[in-house]
């Protein structure tokens, strides 16, 4: 892995958005990188560990090239203050899950990964995509996450006025209960989301009895005017918790 102002010179025209053939090929050039290949972008919230920057490729034959943000490309998602890192990774076999992995494991994070692109010319998209996938980090979190893997979370904070008005529209009264109350509730269908909708399943990790968890989850229904059997209604109440994991709200 590499970085310096030299790296930074060469790559940051591209990651601002820049296209033209003559700033693709002198970065190619400077870099010694391919014009076409298999390339992502990391975007990381927080310094890039020491050893994410040492020399050569990764045990996946992945070479990386890191620089510091500066600004962001037209059209970008405004990312959070502490955005700090930008890295390109001309990817190795196993691709940028590979990647996430790698970073994982040196304790950086919050990151975004964006997805696979083509070529050189790509890389502001991927910035963007990067940064993206950043913001659906839940915040003081150190996740490594891949747009792609994040992709109903990333259409939300795309357009935060509208996961603002979604939020008070489908969790309004949730959200008048006093803090423990509405943890409850939200505990609640969060285990019954992540157990595949059995109530049973869900009581057992949430260490209650059943009854408890149907009841828990009517009240829920009762206070969001939305069914859970309702696929339609469904959508609402995930999306919205999404909003609510996102946000600073305790």
């Amino acid at each position: 892995m590499r970085r310096g102002t030299r790296y930074g010179a060469l790559l940051g025209p591209l990651l601002a958005g820049g296209t033209t053939p003559d700033l693709v090929t002198r970065a190619a050039r400077g870099l010694g990188l391919p014009e076409r290949g298999r390339y992502a972008v990391v975007v990381l919230g927080t310094p890039v560990p020491d050893a994410a920057v040492a020399e050569g490729p990764d045990g996946d034959g992945a070479r990386w090239w890191w620089g510091a943000a500066e600004g962001r490309s037209p059209g970008e998602v405004e990312a959070r203050e502490d955005c700090r890192e930008v890295a390109v990774v001309l990817l190795g076999p196993a691709g940028p899950a590979r990647a996430a992995a790698r970073l994982r494991g040196l304790g950086a994070g919050p990151g975004g990964v964006s997805p696979v692109v083509g070529s050189l010319a790509e890389l502001g998209a991927a910035r963007r995509l990067a940064g993206t996938a950043l913001l659906t980090c839940e915040p003081g979190s150190r996740e490594i996450v891949r747009l792609d893997e994040r992709l109903p979370a990333a259409l939300l904070v795309s357009r935060p006025e509208l996961s603002t008005r979604l939020l008070a529209e489908v969790f309004g009264p949730l959200l008048t209960l006093v803090p423990a109350e509405r943890s409850l509730l939200v505990e609640t269908l969060e285990a019954w989301l992540e157990c595949g909708g059995s109530v049973g399943r869900a009581a057992a990790r949430l260490g209650c009895h059943r009854n408890t968890v149907f009841n828990r989850l009517r009240r829920l229904e009762r206070l969001t005017a939305r069914s859970l059997s309702r696929p339609r209604e469904l959508v609402d109440l995930v999306l919205a918790l999404e909003v609510l994991r996102l946000s600073s709200a305790p």
